[in-house]
């Protein structure tokens, strides 16, 4: 098997399969059960999660929040229109982001969103990236919430009426392009149920930035180059993960974000760390994970580097399996869509 060639994480996906809203009730989703080893599926629902959890795993979550970070407005000038998507803080006020169309706008540019929030260009770059100076008073998550949209992906094409539904329940670090949308599924009664069966709750950051939007390319899949994206993991929280590995109990990890946070760590430490830095891992098979047990996320691209991610964590036959049993099953696919459970279903009797 060609695991470097990008068309064996290729599948067929119809239009009618992608979730275009959220469900009314966040756990009302399907719950596929995978065997990451040996690939048998249980169908369920994803209030009935807590089925697969025993007192002493531990769970970790992406707290990252989702800004309304699309904005639309024109040059000041000429009042042609431009839309700004804005990725990354760089600090005072400045933003990396995307422009488009990019070809309008020059260093010194003026974009105006309305007559209290409008920005300066003050670079232009490959790629589309752009950095822009937020010129505003007050609060900026005001403005945003304002005039902002939120930045669904491309395939989403329905209108969100609740900007919250496009946030995990508990969100509460801003700067995220995206959603982790695995985190989607969970309610709060759900959590606090895990809490009283004594799962360990904890949290990591990771800001999902460009890599997310940025579409495999090469046929060899080795010469990809992923976007770094910025993680943060407390002291506190490493304590509590390097214990539990000590006392050889279960991590699973809630959605790719918080695989690749806790991964990333440690493959370069060794242990878990406490660090707020940068990660661009590329994990595709084959792939020995030193990080959980578990994974819990939703239905991916085709060719994407998620595909890949959790193709490596269970095997390329299992996932393929998986998602045409998925589909065959009238699954919802991608952002809103429904969730899978990846784990040793015999081990973890």
């Amino acid at each position: 098997m060609d695991y470097k060639n990008i068309n064996l994480y290729d599948y067929e996906l119809d239009n009618s399969y992608i979730a275009q809203r959220p469900l009314d009730k966040r756990d009302n989703s399907k719950l596929l059960v995978v065997d990451k080893n040996e690939g048998a599926v249980i169908d369920t629902v994803f209030s009935n999660i807590l089925s697969y959890f025993k007192k002493g795993d531990v769970i970790v979550l992406n707290n990252t929040k989702v800004l309304p970070s699309r904005l639309y407005g024109y040059k000041e000038d000429t009042h042609a229109k431009i839309e700004v998507f804005l990725l990354r803080d760089l600090g005072n006020d400045v933003w990396e982001c995307l422009v488009r169309p990019q070809k309008r706008v020059h260093v010194g540019t003026f974009v105006v969103f309305d007559d209290k929030f409008k920005c300066e260009v003050s670079g232009v770059f490959d790629d589309g990236i752009t950095h822009i100076k937020l010129i505003y008073d007050g609060i900026l998550n005001e403005h945003l919430d304002r005039v902002g949209v939120m930045p669904l992906p491309p395939y989403i094409h329905e209108k969100l009426l609740n900007n919250d539904r496009y946030n995990t329940v508990y969100a509460s670090k801003s700067g995220s392009s995206a959603a982790p949308t695995a985190g989607l599924h969970f309610t709060n009664e759900l959590l606090e149920k895990l809490s009283i069966l004594g799962v360990e709750i904890l949290y990591v950051t990771l800001n999902v930035g460009l890599g997310t939007f940025r579409p495999v390319n090469e046929e060899d899949i080795t010469k990809h180059v992923m976007h770094s994206e910025f993680y943060t993991i407390d002291e506190a929280v490493c304590e509590r993960l390097n214990l539990a590995k000590e006392e050889k109990r279960r991590i699973i990890c809630v959605g790719t974000t918080s695989l690749r946070s806790l991964e990333s760590n440690i493959v370069k430490y060794g242990k878990f760390k406490g660090t707020c830095e940068n990660t661009d891992i590329f994990i595709y098979p084959p792939y020995n994970f030193k990080s959980c047990d578990g994974l819990i996320t939703n239905f991916h691209l085709p060719k994407s580097t998620l595909v890949m991610l959790v193709s490596a964590f269970s095997s390329v036959d299992i996932i393929k399996n998986a998602y045409e049993y998925a589909k065959s099953n009238n699954y919802r696919f991608f952002s809103f869509g429904d969730a899978m459970f990846l784990t040793d279903l015999k081990g973890d009797k």
